[in-house]
């Protein structure tokens, strides 16, 4: 999926958490080929390759994400939005930009993003992009979707305790091997390199969005490689947002949503949302957080 994916596995026998981290490499795999925009054998890719064309009938569970990144567009006024691999064709991060898109190219790749023009058909399992042009992608949603799959896979077979990580989208259950709850560190916003404080991840997932992870520098301003849908620039004013809530998927996609949408608005977003809390650092390195997040130590 372009990422690294490392499991724990709690297990008696290193042979048998061996035998279960291969079966999760595997799942990622089959996952992959399914929802890989990259895959020109995917359903995702068939469904990009007939917009404008044709319904694609899919599988159960890429038909499932899509209603659900679809909802979760709703929710965030169209921040999140799996249309936006449509500006792909003017925003490069993978490779040196020596310019920036004009206004222009930005407006007719726009001219191809919004997640209302998605047609889903329950009955037929089957979705449509109207549009020549149209595409979607799962990169802000599909690194949490691929983590739950593992997981669910993982506890359908026994396993007692273990975490997922997919790039920095963990989802855990369990404990470890000492009875210990699992816990994730949260970055001091002034020294990435340090700890300011651990949070305990109980049978629950977190994943972060950051400007650090793909960027480019243009004549000395850095422009992140979060997109806000809406407009097809580079978001600004946050420099990472990290959401708990119990699916992997969500805390991905929610990630990328709040980040997109800033910091007040961001959290009034999240406030609303039932067992789902939130930790911003703002461009001036200030912390804000949802009502439920406690620190064990004070920043």
């Amino acid at each position: 999926m372009g990422n690294r994916f490392d499991f724990t596995i709690v297990a008696k026998e290193t042979a048998t958490a061996n035998a279960y981290i291969d079966e999760c490499i595997a799942e990622v795999k089959r996952i992959e080929k399914i929802i890989s925009s990259w895959d020109k054998n995917s359903q995702t890719s068939e469904i990009n390759r007939n917009a404008g064309v044709a319904p694609v009938q899919v599988a159960p569970e890429l038909f499932g994400l899509v209603e659900r990144a679809i909802q979760i567009s709703k929710v965030t006024d169209g921040a999140f939005d799996i249309t936006y691999a449509a500006l792909d064709n003017v925003w490069k991060f993978n490779i040196h930009m020596d310019y920036l898109p004009t206004d222009v190219q930005i407006a007719n790749s726009i001219a191809n993003v919004g997640y209302k023009n998605i047609v889903i058909n329950k009955e037929e399992q089957t979705i449509f992009l109207p549009n020549k042009g149209m595409k979607i992608g799962f990169g802000a949603i599909g690194k949490g979707f691929a983590a739950d799959q593992v997981k669910q896979l993982m506890i359908s077979k026994g396993v007692i305790g273990g975490i997922i990580n997919a790039s920095g989208d963990l989802t855990t259950w369990g404990t470890q091997v000492s009875g210990k709850k699992w816990m994730v560190g949260i970055s001091n916003p002034l020294d990435a390199e340090k700890i300011f404080s651990w949070l305990p991840i109980v049978d629950s997932s977190v994943a972060t969005s950051g400007n650090y992870e793909k960027y480019i520098i243009f004549k000395g301003e850095k422009y992140s490689h979060i997109i806000d849908p809406r407009t097809g620039w580079p978001s600004k004013g946050v420099k990472s947002v990290s959401v708990f809530s119990k699916k992997a998927e969500l805390s991905d996609a929610l990630a990328t949503s709040v980040f997109v949408m800033g910091v007040e608005t961001g959290l009034s977003v999240i406030e609303q949302l039932k067992g789902v809390e939130v930790i911003i650092v703002d461009q001036n390195n200030q912390i804000h957080k949802s009502k439920g997040i406690t620190f064990q130590n004070n920043y």
